[in-house]
């Protein structure tokens, strides 16, 4: 069976603290999948299979399966499930990529596929108490990065951010600044070219 993205639809792009800071992560998620909806008013919306979303966070309003709780939120019928899956950066991806490889596997003919995430909105968190009447504290900035850190993962493996990581690949690889602004320039141009020759036309 082959796999068609037949629509595709997204919210704006917000900066840290800025104009969608005030919007809930699960709503956010929702949004999307309530305009898809409003979109296209002859989908039986009871034979969707399945809505994946990845979801790097987790800690905030994100958490308990957000993929389910945006799905309740946009009003698709009860029976519809939802999954969330964690890749980190590339959660999005990989929840279009589960939900391709599902439809042409035969499992699903019908899917929403996704993610979401919002940092402005990721909570602090606090670790419980390792032994009765301690004393001891902690709390983490879940924003980025990494939290209730294993020693031994820190030892073996090193425990840095995304931002951390790609400074590194760029120094172990000799990528220059100047190189990934003619990649995204690149990109760019491409995806201009293919939208001038009707490519991504309904």
């Amino acid at each position: 069976m082959t796999a068609l993205i037949c629509d595709a639809i997204r919210t704006p792009i917000g900066r840290y603290g800025g104009a969608l800071s005030a919007v809930r992560t699960d709503d956010l998620a929702a949004a999307p999948i309530a305009a898809l909806m409003g979109r296209n008013p002859g989908v039986d919306w009871a034979a969707v299979d399945d809505v994946i979303y990845g979801d790097a966070n987790q800690a905030g309003e994100d958490n308990r399966n957000v993929a389910r709780m945006a799905a309740l939120l946009a009003g698709l019928p009860v029976d519809v499930p939802g999954t969330t899956i964690n890749r980190l950066c590339g959660s999005g991806m990989d929840a279009v990529g589960m939900a391709a490889r599902a439809i042409k596997a035969g499992d699903y003919d019908l899917a929403i596929a996704g993610g979401v995430e919002s940092m402005s909105r990721a909570p602090f968190v606090m670790p419980k108490a390792e032994a009765a009447f301690s004393r001891a504290n902690a709390v983490y900035d879940t924003t980025i990065g990494w939290r209730f850190v294993n020693p031994k993962m820190a030892a073996e493996y090193g425990t840095h951010s995304m931002p951390e990581t790609a400074d590194n690949v760029a120094a172990d690889y000799g990528i220059s600044r100047e190189d990934q602004d003619a990649f995204a320039a690149r990109s760019q141009a491409r995806w201009q070219a293919a939208h001038e020759a009707g490519i991504f036309a309904e």
